[in-house]
């Protein structure tokens, strides 16, 4: 297999992966903020998925960035 096609693969692995994790994340998030508010848990709680997702989506943000130069580069 020419090595274009392994990087392409790579690319597309990377892009599948960051697309779950924005998803997951997400559907994460709104299931914590609905179970938080039914317990009716303290907001600290609130505040600490909301730091999670988010730390999850700057990563999906990174991810993206380096899809986004590999495919300008070539």
């Amino acid at each position: 297999m020419p090595r274009g096609q392994d990087t392409d693969k790579d690319t597309a692995r990377q892009g599948r992966i960051a697309a779950l994790v924005i998803a997951g994340a997400m559907l994460l998030w709104m299931g914590a903020q609905w179970l938080g508010a039914a317990l009716g848990l303290p907001a600290r709680y609130a505040f600490l998925f909301d730091f999670a997702a988010l730390a999850a989506l700057f990563w999906a943000l990174v991810v993206t960035y380096q899809i986004w130069r590999k495919r300008r580069d070539n």
